[in-house]
């Protein structure tokens, strides 16, 4: 099955999301492609905002994953993006320089001058597109989208998951949220959140 995963690096929920469902793809035969979505984009109408900054070297972070898929295509962008989550939110380290992380993954580092080119935010806003026009404005990261029974792309916001699942858990969740985002008519479960990320990495409150 396919399944886009859009994502911003920053997030942490994003995060914590994306390590499920790099374990749960083995184990129902999940294609997943590493989309974006720019959450400095989204807030584009909220310069103040108190997470700008963090956004801006993440939307960096974003153009340079752009200029990879540009040349080398999808199947390498779950690895960059997980290097950039090992300097993130393992390293609590925003500020780290793009090719590094190309470089631990065998990328040619010539990559991280797409961080300053802002030709690849027309990609960015392309692909959030996408995903938006599925869920509609008013979600966040992370979305997930796949086809429904009648073939149909659907896309959800979520789950938002706030530490590592054993893999029968992390199954059951997913067949799950499958089950729930196919239904037609289906729009939302929710409940207040009582626990943070378990990562290092959180923005500055």
């Amino acid at each position: 099955m396919r399944v886009n995963y859009w994502l911003d690096p920053i997030c942490p929920w994003c995060w914590m999301t994306s390590r499920w469902i790099v374990n749960v793809a083995p184990h129902r035969d999940l294609d997943v492609r590493w989309r974006s979505i720019s959450l400095k984009m989204k807030n584009v109408d909220n310069p103040d905002h108190p997470f700008t900054g963090i956004y801006t070297k993440s939307h960096r972070l974003l153009r340079v994953l752009e200029a990879v898929r540009s040349e080398k295509g999808d199947a390498v962008i779950g690895d960059l993006y997980t290097e950039y989550g090992r300097h993130i939110h393992l390293g609590q380290d925003i500020d780290f320089d793009p090719a590094q992380a190309l470089d631990a993954v065998g990328l040619d580092s010539k990559f991280a001058l797409a961080a300053d080119d802002v030709s690849w935010d027309d990609t960015i806003s392309a692909s959030m597109a996408e995903a938006l026009a599925l869920t509609g404005e008013d979600v966040g990261t992370p979305i997930i989208g796949f086809d429904d029974a009648e073939g149909e792309p659907v896309a959800i916001f979520g789950p938002v998951i706030s530490r590592e699942l054993e893999i029968d858990a992390a199954l059951r969740l997913w067949d799950g949220v499958h089950a729930a985002g196919s239904t037609p008519g289906f729009w939302e479960l929710k409940r207040s959140r009582t626990e943070r990320a378990a990562i290092g990495f959180r923005p500055p409150e």
